[in-house]
């Protein structure tokens, strides 16, 4: 998994700018970011891959709101290998 920033999240999803985004997770449509830092906040992949294949796949808002909240829980799902 990687952990993509602002401007790779842009690109992936084709939004022009922070605000676009910021509305989307406003409304329900796009996750969270995670913090990765003091100041940095950046999005797990997969959940870009997951909303972008939604979109393609003609998703309404109401489903993908479903989805963002099953990627949220998700998070929290999560296990971490051991050994590191």
């Amino acid at each position: 998994m990687k952990i993509l920033r602002m401007e790779s999240v842009k690109a992936a999803t084709g939004h022009k700018s922070h605000a676009s985004i910021y509305n989307a997770i406003r409304d329900g449509l796009f996750t969270q970011p995670v913090p990765i830092g003091s100041r940095a906040v950046g999005w797990p992949d997969y959940e870009i891959n997951a909303l972008c294949q939604a979109r393609v796949a003609g998703w309404s808002n109401v489903a993908i709101r479903k989805l963002v909240i099953d990627l949220h829980q998700k998070r929290g799902q999560i296990q971490v290998l051991q050994g590191l």
